[in-house]
């Protein structure tokens, strides 16, 4: 535990996230950013303001003798496993972005490393901290909707050539692993957060425009069950032009509807519920900015917050390993189908 002290922090990965993550470190009054990791050179990054050592390995950073507590782990998809069980090897705690791997294998390999080197891991699901998300979690928790019956999940973004850059990691089955992974992990994080698992998977995937951008399909239909009861589907493409449409969630149940809608699943769109009123809720934060295409919803200062918290004994993580664990597995089995099928 980490009582009096600042939390130390040294990040992997300089590109949007792994900035934003340094960023959120600089501005929290008990923390420390330490020394930031990427393959590049400096000079290439638009990092100087940070002001702190670079290194261009992560091999330096642990070989360079400096002193911290948390690697931020922001490298590629593919990277994300093998870079946390080198920094847990190093005996520091985690931060991982989405995904914590592209297989429930590499999971439940940094999860063995992380219980044998007696160190935490905390898995990057900020859309959980949204107003709309803690809000809807107290009704379904306080069973204000009565039994489960339909749950819909509706993820069209725009992803195109302005994100999918030649030789770069994004689009690639190893380093990127999927349009799932990439792009809608957090609101398969919130469903299964919110309702639990699911089963009896069944779906249909096509790659429409992106055949020279990816190595995988840009859209899909999945259906299944919720083994707590209710069925659901997830309805997903990144092919929408220009810019992104939506990000909804469709709740009906015994005793009500919600959707919760907006490009990042951050507005109550609807809620009708026996006896019940809707509050007022806090507004939520903007969508992460990327200039030419924008991402979920720009929270990771709650992440830096309960990493502190959570390090210094005043709470625990808000997203466990285990959980990342299960959102990567639900996805691996999501993909399974996609795998059987010929993609147009």
């Amino acid at each position: 535990m980490i009582v009096n002290e600042k939390v130390k922090f040294a990040v992997i990965g300089a590109g949007h996230i792994g900035k934003r993550h340094a960023e959120m470190i600089m501005r929290n009054e008990d923390a420390t950013l330490v020394a930031i990791t990427d393959i590049l050179p400096k000079e290439n990054l638009n990092i100087d303001h940070f002001n702190v050592p670079y290194f261009q390995s992560i091999e330096e950073l642990f070989a360079s003798g400096l002193e911290f507590d948390v690697v931020n782990v922001c490298s590629p998809n593919g990277l994300h496993a093998f870079h946390s069980i080198q920094a847990l090897e190093n005996r520091k705690h985690i931060v991982c972005e989405k995904p914590m791997g592209l297989s429930k294998a590499e999971c439940e390999q940094v999860i063995y490393k992380a219980l044998q080197m007696s160190k935490q891991v905390f898995c990057v699901m900020q859309n959980r901290y949204s107003p709309p998300s803690v809000w809807i979690k107290d009704v379904i928790e306080n069973k204000l909707l009565g039994d489960i019956y339909l749950v819909q999940l509706n993820c069209y973004w725009n992803r195109d050539e302005r994100y999918y850059k030649k030789n770069n990691w994004k689009g690639t089955a190893d380093l990127d692993g999927g349009t799932l992974f990439t792009q809608f992990s957090h609101f398969i994080d919130i469903m299964f957060w919110l309702f639990g698992d699911i089963k009896d998977i069944q779906g249909k995937f096509n790659d429409f425009n992106h055949h020279d951008l990816t190595t995988f399909e840009d859209s899909g239909f999945v259906t299944f069950d919720f083994i707590n009861g209710g069925m659901g589907s997830i309805n997903y493409s990144t092919s929408v032009w220009n810019q992104n449409l939506e990000s909804s969630i469709t709740i009906i149940g015994e005793k009500g509807t919600v959707k919760i809608g907006g490009q990042y699943m951050n507005e109550v769109e609807y809620c009708h519920i026996k006896d019940y009123s809707m509050p007022i809720l806090e507004a939520a934060n903007p969508a992460n900015d990327y200039g030419t295409y924008k991402g979920s919803a720009a929270n990771h200062h709650y992440i830096i917050q309960n990493v502190i918290d959570t390090l210094k004994g005043r709470t625990s993580a808000t997203t466990n390993a285990l959980e990342g664990l299960k959102v990567v597995e639900i996805i691996e089995r999501i993909y399974a189908l996609r795998n059987l099928t010929k993609l147009k």
